[in-house]
C-alpha cells in the first residue's frame, strides 16, 4: 500500500503539525470504544461488562497480562477497577480471540460510520499508505502499548490498515505522553483533572463511569493541585497550571516527532486533510457521545 504524496527534504515540519495530525487520527482509533459493534462482538465471547470490554480490546495485544500491567500502561484508570476485570477477562476469552473480535467490530463500525463508498475510496487507500509510512519511524523503546500493537499484522483492507496505523501512532504518542506526565509529577487522576480543566478533556461524569474514580477522589486531586498552585478555587487552571499543560503537550510533541518527520511536511499535511474528512464524517454519524468532552 503506497502513496504518491512526497515531501521535499527542505520542507520544514511545522512545530504543531504532528499534534494536528494526531488529533484527527486518535479519535478515528477511538470510535470503536463507543461502538455497539464492539459490545456485540465481545458479548459473543462472553465479555459483557463495559469495563471488561474496554480493558480487553486495548490490552489484548500485550497478551494475558495482569491488572498491574494494565493499570501501568493505561495510567489514568483506578487500579481497583482494573483488578475487578483483569486477569479474569482472559479466562473468558483468549487475547487472540479478542483481537479477532475487535477487528471485526472495527470493520463494522467504520463501514457504518463512514459508508461503503468512503471505505472503498482511493482516499482511504492513500490515507492508509501515508499513515503506515509514518509508523516506519516509530520506536518500541519504552513504549509498551505501541510495541505490543506493532507486533500485530497489518490488515489487508485499506480502511482496517488505516485504523491499524492510527492505532500505532496513537499508542506511540500516548506511551511518550505518560513519560512526560510522570516527569511533571501528575498522577493518573491529576492528569485527567488538569486536562479536563483545559476544556479539551473528558467530562468528570465520564471519568467516574469509565475510569473508576469518584467525586471524592476527584475533589481530593483538585485539592492537591491547588496546593501546587496549578488550580484555583473554582477548579480552573492557574497561570502556572496553563504553563504546565502547555509544557506537557510540547514535550509530548518532541517525543513524537520522528514518525511525522519521516513522513515529511507534505505527507503530514495530506494525511491530516484526509483524516479530518474521515473523522468529521464519523463524528457527524454519531461516533461519540455529545457530552463526552467538557469541564462539567
Amino acid at each position: 500500500m503506497t502513496s504518491s504524496t512526497t515531501s521535499s527534504p527542505a520542507a520544514a515540519l511545522h512545530p504543531r503539525a504532528a499534534r494536528r495530525c494526531h488529533n484527527v487520527l486518535n479519535p478515528l482509533h477511538s470510535t470503536h470504544y463507543f461502538s455497539p459493534d464492539v459490545t456485540r462482538e465481545l458479548g459473543l465471547l462472553g465479555i459483557t461488562h463495559r469495563s471488561a470490554v474496554n480493558f480487553a480490546v486495548r490490552a489484548a495485544a500485550m497478551g494475558p497480562v495482569g491488572a498491574g500491567v494494565v493499570t501501568a500502561t493505561f495510567y489514568n484508570y483506578k487500579h481497583e477497577l482494573v483488578a475487578a476485570h483483569v486477569p479474569e477477562v482472559w479466562r473468558t476469552a483468549a487475547p487472540r480471540e479478542i483481537l479477532g473480535a475487535r477487528l471485526r467490530a472495527v470493520d463494522a463500525t467504520l463501514r457504518r460510520l463512514l459508508g461503503e463508498e468512503a471505505v472503498a475510496s482511493s482516499e482511504m487507500r492513500e490515507a492508509a499508505g501515508l499513515a503506515l509510512r509514518a509508523t516506519e519511524a516509530c520506536s518500541r523503546t519504552a513504549r509498551p502499548l505501541y510495541a505490543a500493537h506493532a507486533d500485530l499484522p497489518v490488515p489487508e483492507e485499506p480502511h482496517l490498515a488505516y485504523w491499524h496505523a492510527a492505532t500505532l501512532l496513537r499508542e506511540h504518542r500516548g506511551d511518550g505522553h505518560l513519560t512526560v506526565l510522570l516527569d511533571a509529577g501528575l498522577d493518573g487522576l491529576e492528569a485527567l483533572v488538569t486536562h479536563t480543566a483545559t476544556g479539551k478533556g473528558i467530562a468528570p461524569k465520564w471519568v467516574f463511569s469509565t475510569r473508576g474514580w469518584n467525586q471524592q477522589e476527584w475533589d481530593a486531586a483538585e485539592e492537591r493541585l491547588r496546593g501546587r498552585g496549578l488550580l484555583d478555587g473554582e477548579g480552573e487552571l492557574t497561570e502556572d497550571g496553563v504553563a504546565l499543560r502547555r509544557d506537557v503537550e510540547a514535550e509530548t510533541d518532541r517525543l513524537d516527532r520522528a514518525p511525522y518527520e519521516h513522513l515529511g511536511a507534505a505527507g503530514v499535511e495530506r494525511l491530516t486533510e484526509l483524516g479530518t474528512a474521515f473523522i468529521g464524517a464519523a463524528s457527524r454519524a454519531g461516533a461519540f457521545p455529545a457530552d463526552l468532552v467538557g469541564k462539567r
